[in-house]
């Protein structure tokens, strides 16, 4: 064989295999859940994630790649989960909660995280709303800055009211502040306030008996932990004939009184926006942080009738949902 025809035929067998691996669809971007709870507390809000996700284009297993785990409410398990992501090479780490956040936030400083988040500038998490820096971004859910609100509705449905608990994890710093500002708001209106701090779920129940008869409303701090076992503090509470108002209408839908704070599906899929503009080459650091605008007040009528209040009518009509 000629030399020319041998250079020839080696060229072409070498731009074969290059051609083809030109043809080859992209690397899928993987995105990784941790979610701080359960598949069964925290599965549908990341769901909400997800769909607003293929709204915008990203379709499980054609154009993009999810791993999920599951912290159960643990922070020293988000951090093995965040520690396992950077060992994936995931490209974003999506999220809630701030000390969960922390946690992922302290494994890597490189990887794009997402979340929604309590106090995300007095945690250290970013630097400003508008210029968040680093590497985090995503939604301020501002639960300390609704406290006050909160005791104002449950002193408006519970007659008499004099004696408020309010129950909070004590290893997430916003949980402790949103603590202090229940408690501080309480006493300004006069109302004797007890604080039960948890550290883990066995907590709860012991917890809460020293208020049983003591007590005519429990302020739930929300947390992944306390989220985890909602329907374990609504039961008690109703048990113990006690009022409880929390942040989000799933507290309302297993049988506590009263959520005002925002909807979390919303915000969730509004995380997903932010998801997709990292995806398509935007900057965590660049993307300012938003905080919800609209609140919802849910109520529980069966509850009330099991806790024998009679919820005023104009009191029904500022409700965004009645749940029966």
């Amino acid at each position: 064989m000629k030399r020319r025809q041998f250079i020839s035929l080696l060229g072409g067998a070498a731009a074969r295999p290059l051609a083809a691996r030109a043809q080859q669809p992209a690397k899928q971007p993987l995105i990784g859940m941790l979610v701080p709870g359960t598949r069964a507390t925290h599965g549908q809000w990341f769901a909400a994630l997800v769909d607003r996700l293929r709204e915008l284009g990203w379709i499980e297993g054609r154009t993009v790649a999810f791993e999920y785990r599951f912290a159960e409410g643990r922070t020293d398990r988000a951090a093995e989960i965040a520690a396992e992501f950077v060992r994936m090479k995931v490209d974003l780490i999506a999220t809630a909660a701030a000390d969960v956040t922390l946690a992922a936030k302290q494994v890597t400083s490189a990887i794009p995280i997402v979340a929604l988040m309590s106090d995300p500038i007095g945690t250290g998490l970013i630097a400003s709303l508008n210029r968040p820096g680093g590497n985090v971004t995503g939604i301020s859910v501002q639960q300390d800055e609704l406290a006050g609100k909160r005791v104002e509705l449950l002193r408006e449905i519970v007659p008499g009211l004099r004696r408020l608990a309010i129950i909070a994890y004590a290893g997430n710093p916003p949980s402790l502040v949103e603590l202090e500002q229940a408690y501080t708001a309480a006493r300004s209106f006069g109302l004797d306030a007890v604080k039960i701090e948890i550290r883990r779920m066995d907590d709860i129940a012991s917890g809460l008996e020293p208020v049983r008869g003591n007590a005519e409303a429990l302020y739930v701090v929300s947390h992944p932990l306390i989220n985890a076992n909602r329907i374990r503090i609504s039961t008690l509470a109703l048990g113990a004939r006690i009022a409880t108002i929390c942040g989000f209408r799933e507290y309302v839908e297993v049988g506590a009184l009263m959520s005002y704070g925002p909807n979390l599906p919303a915000l969730f899929r509004r995380a997903g926006e932010f998801v997709d503009k990292i995806l398509r080459g935007a900057k965590p650091g660049d993307i300012p942080v938003e905080q919800p605008t609209k609140f919802d007040l849910i109520i529980n009528l069966t509850t009330a009738k099991a806790l024998g209040l009679t919820i005023p009518e104009s009191f029904l009509l500022r409700a965004d949902e009645v749940i029966e």
